[in-house]
Parts: structure tokens; sequence; C-alpha cells
């Protein structure tokens, strides 16, 4: 497994935290997701054979939270 921390705009309750936990989890090979609202950041453990670091940020994005990857 890998490790990815992703900086995530736009959350500010605890459902936008629930939104980004589900956008990655349903992303193929994902193990591993914790959301921090006051920190802004998600944090991913991904089997690197399964997807990419740009794919768990598109699917961020995709959910409607402007992602960037690191932080």
């Amino acid at each position: 497994m890998a490790a990815l921390n992703l900086t995530v705009k736009g959350m500010s309750c605890g459902g936008c935290v629930r939104h980004v936990e589900t956008a990655l989890k349903k992303v193929a090979g994902v193990g591993t997701v914790t959301v921090d609202l006051a920190k802004s950041k998600a944090s991913v453990e991904y089997d690197p054979a399964k997807t990419t670091p740009d794919a768990l940020k598109k699917a961020v994005d995709a959910s409607g939270y402007p992602t960037s990857i690191g932080g």
C-alpha cells in the first residue's frame, strides 16, 4: 500500500467529510481513508497497482471539492 495526502478545499461540515470519504472509497484499490475537516486534509492508503494519485484527486474534484496533492 502507498499513502497520499490531499488538501481539500470547500469542506464546511461533517456531511462534506462523508462526501469526500465516499468519493475516495469508491475508487478501486483504496484502503484506509481519513478526512480531517479542521485541517482540510484527506489521507488515503491505496494500492498503486490499482489506482494512481491523479485518479484519487479526480474522484474528489468530481465530487465538488477542489483538491491538490500534498500537504
